[in-house]
């Protein structure tokens, strides 16, 4: 499937790997253990075969995250797969202790420098920093990563002597030495999207931070997972099993993978509003090319009583619960709005498992695509005209009580007059329904550092991605294009931001920073951000037909 940034998280150039083939990767890991005389290999006659045959499940960068110290993880990884198969057993987990990170906080300023000292081997190759990650096709995707030194999250290995001689420097520097327990956690289950986004919530539930992610989908649907991270204080793992064990137990039903068919109308949608009102007749509906594909659907162009349309179809064969509930959630958003930077909501057909969302057709694209496929880069007019546009259709749906929780330039569409609509309202919310709004929802690369961190979070969360978005339009770049989306978010997290653009109006660059501020309170409202932005627009505008303004 051709994924985009809209619809998953591929945008990194892809790395060359010279002459690599699976087949070598297989070869060495065979001879890694028969030379070691691991009993599998050596008394299983069919070892060979089932060695290939899990390679074979697994994508290409499987094998180039292999660390042929420790070939007998691939055994591990096998064994793990092939618990998953049993419902009774997903999602399966095994969890180790990989090695200490050791600490010096100056007592003085409180300032901390970090030096890996390991205590134990790591299963994955340190010095190669987070390994190549198989991009998943769901909400939050990831791909081939650069070093972790990126972050100041380098893992080094280390000797004992050196160890020793780390926490005696730093005693002599009246430093106080800690160390910090690192974890490994692989999970194996059914793939299904925003598998990731769930793991990811779950490990932070039990208070633990990623540091990297390995991240993997079988051929025959079923995901391998493998997450290094630290949180724990202690080495043993006893407890942080039965951590996991509670935690996997409050989201009980959310891992099996299998399809709950059900009234998607009666179960989310506002039972005064009749579904005539807005129930497409499906005889009329003549659907025509695809234009975009997803984790769990597809988008068409199509033609709906004689207006041309774009049709989301969901996937019958990806139908759970979940997926479900989403499309209610779209559908009952859909149907309370109508603004000129919106995109129009035509109907709907909600009778499983023919599930359908009909809208306006936007000609344009997407403004991803006009970015950064069709490679144009904004004059500052556009970029005004552009930006006010989104601001104009966000402040309309925050003035609904709508959080958008997407914002990014694949979901704002343009139509024939370049008039830019907000669109995919897939994850949206009402800000006033029921439970404070914690999960991490959105594309990293746009996403809050309150989101990130499965923190309570509010319409802000959608003026910090608009502040990425301007940031976009006005360099016509990737955010974050030479890091991974999990590198990018582990950064916002510690503050990082995108780099400001040299040569843009020091007022776009004020407002920028303003709307990405760590502090969601200290962000402006989308309503202050349009005076802005038009003001600065008929600033240009003035200047440039002045007789000195080229």
């Amino acid at each position: 499937m051709d994924l985009i940034e809209g619809v998953g998280e591929s945008s990194s150039p892809p790395r060359s790997f010279g002459t690599f083939s699976a087949y070598d990767v297989r070869n060495d890991v065979y001879n890694r253990l028969i030379e070691s005389g691991n009993e599998e290999a050596v008394s299983n006659p069919d070892f060979r075969e089932q060695l290939d045959a899990h390679f074979s499940r697994l994508p290409p960068s499987y094998g180039l995250d292999v660390n042929m110290d420790r070939a007998e993880d691939v055994l591990l990884h096998q064994k793990i797969l092939a618990q998953a198969k049993q419902p009774d057993k997903r999602p399966v987990y095994h969890i180790r202790f990989l090695e200490n990170i050791w600490t010096a906080a100056d007592s003085n300023d409180g300032q901390q420098s970090i030096s890996t000292l390991s205590t134990s081997k790591p299963c994955c190759n340190a010095d190669n920093g987070i390994s190549p990650l198989h991009n998943r096709e769901c909400e939050i995707d990831f791909e081939p990563c650069s070093k972790l030194e990126d972050l100041n999250l380098d893992v080094k290995k280390n000797s004992k002597e050196a160890e020793r001689r780390y926490i005696m420097e730093n005693f002599s520097r009246r430093k106080e030495v800690s160390s910090v327990p690192i974890h490994e956690i692989i999970f194996s289950t059914i793939d299904k999207p925003k598998l990731l986004s769930q793991l990811s919530a779950l490990l932070s539930d039990i208070g633990l931070n990623i540091r990297e992610a390995h991240v993997f989908s079988t051929i025959d649907g079923y995901s391998l997972d493998v997450f290094v991270v630290d949180g724990w204080p202690i080495e043993d793992t006893d407890g942080l099993y039965e951590e996991m064990e509670k935690a996997i137990a409050r989201s009980e039903g959310s891992w099996s993978g299998s399809l709950h068919f059900h009234s998607v109308v009666e179960k989310a949608l506002a039972p005064q509003v009749k579904s005539g009102d807005w129930e497409i007749d499906r005889r009329l509906l003549k659907i025509g090319e695809r234009i975009a594909s997803g984790s769990c659907g597809d988008l068409y162009r199509g033609v709906y009583d004689g207006q041309d349309v774009a049709v989301k179809v969901l996937r019958a064969e990806h139908l759970n619960e979940g997926l479900e509930d989403e499309f209610a959630q779209e559908v009952a958003i859909l149907r309370e709005v109508q603004h000129r930077n919106v995109v129009h909501f035509i109907g709907a057909c909600t009778t499983s498992p023919h599930l359908c969302i009909v809208t306006e057709y936007m000609p344009g694209g997407s403004l991803y695509d006009y970015l950064h496929r069709n490679h144009n880069v904004l004059t500052i007019f556009k970029v005004l005209k552009f930006a006010i546009d989104v601001c104009k259709g966000m402040g309309y749906l925050h003035q609904n009580n709508i959080i958008h929780r997407d914002l990014k330039t694949a979901n704002l569409l343009m139509d024939t007059d370049n008039v830019i609509k907000v669109a995919d309202f897939g994850v949206a919310r009402f800000q006033n329904q029921e439970g404070v709004m914690t999960a991490e929802t959105g594309t990293y690369r746009w996403m809050a550092p309150e989101v990130i961190n499965h923190r309570p979070y509010d319409q802000k969360a959608d003026v910090f991605s608009f502040a990425i978005v301007l940031w976009e339009l006005t360099t016509a770049k990737i955010p974050y294009d030479a890091m991974t989306p999990l590198q990018a978010a582990l950064g916002v997290r510690q503050g990082l931001r995108p780099d400001l653009p040299e040569n843009a109006h020091p007022k776009l660059l004020s407002l920028m920073q303003r709307c990405w501020e760590a502090v969601p309170e200290n962000r402006p409202a989308f309503s202050e951000i349009i005076v802005d932005l038009e003001e600065l627009l008929q600033e240009v505008q003035e200047f440039s037909v002045a007789p000195n303004g080229n």
